[in-house]
């Protein structure tokens, strides 16, 4: 393995959550994440070579996961039930605790378009406006109104009443 094989691979190592998050919250099904995952790091290592580093790794990474996984998600080929079924409710407004209440929020966050679903997990894993903006091409100001959007909605597809 060459220096540059190690460097990738430490970053990749260095930065997986990225990839795992992004994977769980665009394919349901764990046969699907895996593929999905396999398909993020394949794009990943063949874009390698034009990685010049202007932006931080995980900028770079996070780019490269949410555009596989957008491409991933239009394939007619794998079966997807993202919009299939009804959130259960819990009943409570109180913070996730459970891996129950962990699901439903995934579910509903399944239920957001892809860009909508993109941006709030770079929130998430704590990149600020800026940040999210220079990953998905928005200002800092669209990413905040859209956030607030966001919010709104999932508030609305966890407390239905």
């Amino acid at each position: 393995m060459d220096a540059e094989q190690a460097r990738f691979l430490a970053l990749v190592n260095e930065h997986r959550r990225i990839v795992h998050r992004i994977a769980s919250l665009y394919a349901v099904h764990s046969d699907d994440r895996k593929d999905l995952e396999q398909e993020v790091l394949l794009q990943a290592w063949q874009g390698w070579p034009r990685f010049r580093g202007d932006a931080k790794f995980s900028t770079w990474l996070y780019r490269i996961a949410l555009n596989t996984a957008l491409t991933w998600n239009r394939r007619p080929a794998i079966v997807r039930t993202t919009r299939e079924g009804e959130l259960p409710d819990t009943g409570s407004d109180a913070p996730i605790r459970t891996d129950d209440e962990r699901e439903r929020l995934h579910t509903a966050m399944r239920l957001l378009p892809s860009a909508d679903r993109a941006l709030l997990m770079l929130h998430l894993d704590g990149f600020d406006h800026a940040e999210a903006g220079t990953v998905l091409g928005l200002t800092a100001n669209h990413v905040a109104v859209k956030l607030h959007r966001i919010k709104t909605r999932l508030t609305e597809l966890l407390n239905p009443h």
